[in-house]
């Protein structure tokens, strides 16, 4: 028998050189509401989730080293609306979208690279 969790990937980091700086590019981008925890050992700012949930993937930035640009692993992240406006604020937000949009059975998505150079994938799902 073998594993098979509902979510094989359960948590995402981003490493980041600047928090406050890319917890705004992500906000603008994502229109997310994010937030600076300090509560722990190392400063970080949550994804948000829907309603609080806990179960599935989940991820956050933290202060950290990213891998050169667009060596690391690539973290695809739902966003709001058309895809096409997405790529349009990741590049104004200060990041660089690094390809056209491409058609998958679940939906669409774009490769990105964040201002640290983090690989980043624009995620529209198929309506």
């Amino acid at each position: 028998m073998s594993f098979s969790p509902p979510n094989a990937v359960v948590w995402s980091e981003i490493p980041v050189t600047d928090m406050e700086k890319a917890m705004a590019f992500y906000a603008a981008v994502f229109d997310y509401d994010m937030k600076l925890d300090e509560s722990g050992p190392n400063p970080q700012a949550m994804f948000p989730a829907r309603d609080g949930a806990t179960k599935g993937a989940h991820g956050h930035l933290y202060p950290g080293k990213p891998a050169p640009a667009g060596t690391g692993p690539t973290l695809h992240l739902a966003v709001p609306g058309k895809l096409e406006d997405a790529m349009a604020r990741f590049d104004a937000a200060g990041g660089k979208v690094v390809s056209p949009p491409i058609a998958i059975p679940p939906g669409r998505f774009a490769y990105g690279l964040d201002p640290d150079g983090n690989s980043i994938g624009l995620f529209e799902p198929a309506s």
